[in-house]
């Protein structure tokens, strides 16, 4: 008979023997898993195929002979990553400004200047959209571990409860319930370590792209600033050569 009881203890037994509230905190702690990996899996993808992209478009950006290339390139395939989309940005700013200038409030000033808003605009929104869900991990991450200590808690408090109206207090009868209570604080860890583990991954390689981001656009604004085609030898053409080369980080 005894061990016919043992055997009958585990995770399976103490999901029958929990109520309403340690069923909707299993639930929870489900719903928590779930939602961190598909995060993690579905940004750790993008963040793949995204710096695959970036790579090849700064390795065309680097080499092309004109910025006009560079568009043409833009036109053909699309701003699939944040530089081409930078990029993209920058040199309809530039267009837009040469055009039609200052027409409105928000195009006010020279051209740099309506370039170098545009840019610190694209930039947030790229920073914006790498952060997407990360908010997500971080909750979990963070509260993932309580949610299991509070269904232990709830487990211990019935399974005492338990013990004290049956009169039988020995240890085989105290430490079975407890210890399948102890299973909700194992189950708030398992799903906590992955989301703090991804968190701090895709964090990390997002500071990383935004630094490269940010590197990048001060030499796009030289760039399309300078709008003449490289190789000339005006006066703003060594300006642009005379200045620090930041192209390695980037491209690396």
């Amino acid at each position: 008979m005894t061990v016919n009881n043992e055997s009958a203890l585990g995770f399976g037994h103490f999901i029958a023997q929990s109520d309403v509230v340690g069923k909707s905190l299993l639930a929870i702690l489900v719903l928590m898993s779930v939602a961190s990996w598909a995060i993690i899996a579905i940004k750790g993808l993008t963040l793949i195929a995204r710096q695959r992209r970036s790579a090849s478009f700064l390795n065309f950006f680097w080499n092309a002979t004109s910025l006009d290339a560079v568009a043409g390139e833009i036109a053909t395939h699309g701003a699939r990553d944040p530089f081409s989309h930078l990029t993209s940005h920058a040199m309809h700013a530039q267009a837009h400004h040469a055009r039609y200038g200052a027409a409105k409030l928000e195009e006010a000033g020279s051209s740099s200047e309506f370039v170098t808003r545009t840019i610190k605009k694209v930039l947030d929104e790229e920073t914006t959209r790498l952060e997407n869900g990360l908010a997500v991990l971080a909750t979990v991450g963070a509260t993932a571990p309580f949610v299991g200590l509070f269904g232990t808690v709830w487990g211990v408090y019935h399974a005492l409860v338990a013990i004290g109206m049956s009169g039988s207090g020995t240890l085989d009868k105290v430490a079975g319930p407890v210890g399948e209570a102890l299973i909700m604080t194992g189950l708030g860890l398992a799903v906590a370590i992955p989301a703090v583990m991804g968190y701090n991954w895709l964090t990390r390689a997002n500071r990383v792209m935004v630094s490269k981001l940010d590197a990048f656009a001060y030499e796009l604004h030289t760039f399309v600033s300078m709008g003449q085609p490289l190789g000339t030898e005006s006066g703003a053409s060594a300006s642009v050569r005379s200045l620090p080369s930041r192209q390695s980080p980037v491209a690396a």
